[in-house]
C-alpha cells in the first residue's frame, strides 16, 4: 500500500511459557557450552592450560608491582586476596565480552530453528563457568602454597561461584538483547571494563576504600560484594561484606526482571534484525 510503512515492534509473550521453553533447552545450553570451551583451547598447544595460565600470569604481575613497587600493605596474605579477586573478575570480563554479542554472533544458527535467544548469551556465560571451576581448584591452591590455613570457610567458595555467575548471565542477558537493536553496545562493554577494574577492589584490599571515604561509592559496584564474598571465603572478611552483597544482590534482582521484560516482548522478533 502506497506510504504505509511498518515497524518491527515486536509483540508480548507470556513470560511462563518463554521461561518454559529455555528450560526445556538446558541440555543444549551445556552441550554447546562444552563445545565452546574446549574447541576454544583444541589446537592451543597448552590446551586448556590458558584457562588458569591468563589469570595465574596476571596474578605474579599484579603482586609484584602492588606489593613491590606501589606498596599496597594488607593485613593477610596479598597474593591470595588478589588472587581472590581475580578469580571471579575473570570470569566475568571473559563472559561478559563474548556473551553480550551472543545473540547477533550466533545469528546463523537462530536463522535456521527456533530456540529461546536467551540461550545464546547463556552458552558463552556457561562456557566460562568451566574456566571459574578450574581457578577455584587453582585459587585453593594457591592459598595452600602461601600458607593460609584451609578452613571451613573455603566452602563459601561455591556460593560465591553461583553469586558471580548469577550476576554475569544477568548482565549478558540484558546487554545481548540490547545489543540487537543497538550494536555499540560490543564498544561500550569494552570501554567500560577497562574502567570497571580499576573500580573493583580486586587489587587492593577494601579496607582501602574505607579509609579515603569511598567505601559506599564502592559497594554499588555489583562485583564489589562477589569479589568480598570470594575473600571472606579465603582470607576472612574484612568487615566490610554487608553493604556490597546486599547491592550486588540488588543488581541481579533488577537485571533479571530487566531481562525478562526484554525477551518476553521481544524474543521471537530477535533474528529479524540480525
Amino acid at each position: 500500500m502506497s506510504g504505509a510503512f511498518f515497524e518491527l515492534s515486536g509483540e508480548t509473550g507470556r513470560l511462563r511459557l518463554l521461561l518454559a521453553d529455555t528450560w526445556k533447552s538446558r541440555s543444549l545450553l551445556w552441550m554447546l557450552a562444552r563445545k565452546d570451551f574446549f574447541v576454544r583451547y583444541r589446537r592451543a598447544s597448552l590446551g586448556v592450560f590458558w584457562a588458569a595460565g591468563l589469570p595465574l600470569l596476571q596474578l605474579i604481575v599484579l603482586a609484584v608491582v602492588f606489593s613491590r613497587v606501589v606498596r599496597i600493605h594488607s593485613q593477610v596474605n596479598y597474593v591470595t586476596l588478589v588472587f581472590a579477586g581475580l578469580v571471579p573478575w575473570t570470569f566475568f570480563s571473559t563472559a561478559l565480552a563474548s556473551a553480550s554479542t551472543a545473540i547477533v554472533d550466533g545469528a546463523d544458527l537462530s536463522t535456521k530453528v527456533y530456540f529461546p535467544r536467551a540461550v545464546l548469551p547463556l552458552v558463552s556465560v556457561g562456557s566460562a563457568a568451566y574456566g571459574l571451576g578450574i581457578n577455584v581448584v587453582l585459587l585453593v591452591a594457591v592459598a595452600a602454597f602461601e600458607g593460609v590455613p584451609i578452613r571451613a570457610s573455603f566452602l563459601l567458595l561455591v556460593p560465591a561461584a553461583a553469586l558471580v555467575g548469577l550476576l554475569t548471565a544477568a548482565f549478558a542477558l540484558v546487554l545481548s538483547a540490547l545489543h540487537v537493536y543497538f550494536r555499540d553496545v560490543r564498544y561500550v562493554v569494552q570501554a567500560a571494563m577497562a574502567v570497571w577494574f580499576y573500580a573493583t577492589p580486586v587489587f587492593y584490599p577494601f579496607r582501602l576504600a574505607q579509609s579515603h571515604g569511598l567505601a559506599g561509592l564502592l559497594s554499588v559496584n555489583p562485583m564489589a560484594g562477589v569479589v568480598q564474598v570470594f575473600r571472606a571465603a579465603v582470607t576472612g572478611t574484612d568487615g566490610a561484606l554487608g553493604l556490597p552483597l546486599w547491592w550486588t544482590g540488588g543488581w541481579i534482582a533488577a537485571l533479571f526482571l530487566a531481562a525478562a521484560l526484554l525477551y518476553r516482548r521481544y524474543d521471537r522478533v530477535f533474528v529479524d534484525l540480525l
